[in-house]
């Protein structure tokens, strides 16, 4: 049985300039309920929008009709790494768990009636891997479910520096979908180039990666940045280096992230869209 896509609530915290309806307030003239002024009818020529009162008021004996503004559609993307370090997972590799967010932003930007687009990247924009933005989400979300059953190859993740150049001017909603087990110039360059859109970081974590390894012996671990599994001898000092280099690299990304006023949303083992509804109610202006 197939289960049913768990979608979340989200809002923006500008205006959207998208002529298309939808559910954000907007600078777009339209059959809205937001007052926005008064012109001339002979400016804005729609006789149902006229103001008696204001008209009445002008000493130059102009009809005037009220402006109100529309609420408008916004475009949503998930920017998704694909790179080497994305097939890990104890449980449940990083890259199932990045499909299923991606289904779940697709079917959100839906219900939302916002265009949906997606955009995959490893050591280069995967052109593969993208889906051109669509009222439509059916294609996306086929899209994201044939991702859970992609094997990254043991590859970087320096395309995040070029994701912008798919992207479109207008300011989207964009889920930035990774572990960013990257070095700190690549993500600063990648998030510098996003600046105009509106980032959520998704970082997806995995406990396994340093905290079950053990305290002496062999274990095989991942390297963070390609993917690519070694075998370490074990023994309790190196464990403890290892475990608090991945805490001194946690602190690192959310300094970083917090530094471009993107707070990060983390999800470790499963993802629950009910705390994506919390994080936008926290951190996003309504």
């Amino acid at each position: 049985m197939i289960e049913p896509i768990k979608s979340f609530d989200y809002h923006i915290g500008w205006r959207s300039r998208g002529r298309n309806p939808g559910r954000h307030a907007s600078t777009q003239r339209g059959m809205g309920m937001e007052f926005r002024g008064h012109t001339t009818l002979l400016s804005y020529p729609d006789p149902r929008r006229i103001d008696i009162r204001q008209t009445i008021r002008d000493p130059m004996e102009q009809v005037y009709v009220r402006l109100f503004n529309q609420k408008s559609a916004t475009p949503v993307f998930v920017i998704c790494d694909l790179s080497g370090s994305m097939n890990f997972g104890a449980k449940k590799r990083k890259i199932k768990l990045a499909a299923e967010i991606a289904e779940s932003v697709a079917q959100s930007a839906s219900e939302h009636h916002d265009p949906f687009g997606f955009i995959g990247f490893d050591e280069k924009v995967r052109e593969d891997w993208i889906s051109t933005t669509s009222f439509k989400s059916h294609h996306a979300i086929a899209m994201a479910e044939s991702l859970k059953d992609f094997h990254p190859a043991p590859v970087d993740c320096k395309g995040i520096t070029e994701v912008y150049r798919y992207l479109p001017r207008e300011r989207s909603l964009v889920f930035l979908i990774s572990d960013f087990h990257m070095p700190n110039e690549v993500l600063e360059e990648g998030l510098s180039n996003l600046l105009r859109h509106h980032i959520v970081p998704v970082v997806l974590w995995d406990a396994a990666e340093y905290r079950n390894l053990p305290e002496f012996g062999l274990a095989n671990v991942t390297d963070a940045e390609t993917g690519e599994r070694r075998t370490l001898f074990i023994r309790k000092e190196l464990r403890e280096k290892i475990v608090q280099s991945f805490e001194n690299r946690r602190n690192e990304i959310y300094e970083l992230f917090m530094r471009f006023d993107m707070p990060p949303f983390y999800v470790e083992g499963e993802f629950d869209a009910d705390s994506l509804t919390e994080y936008f109610h926290q951190f996003v202006a309504a």
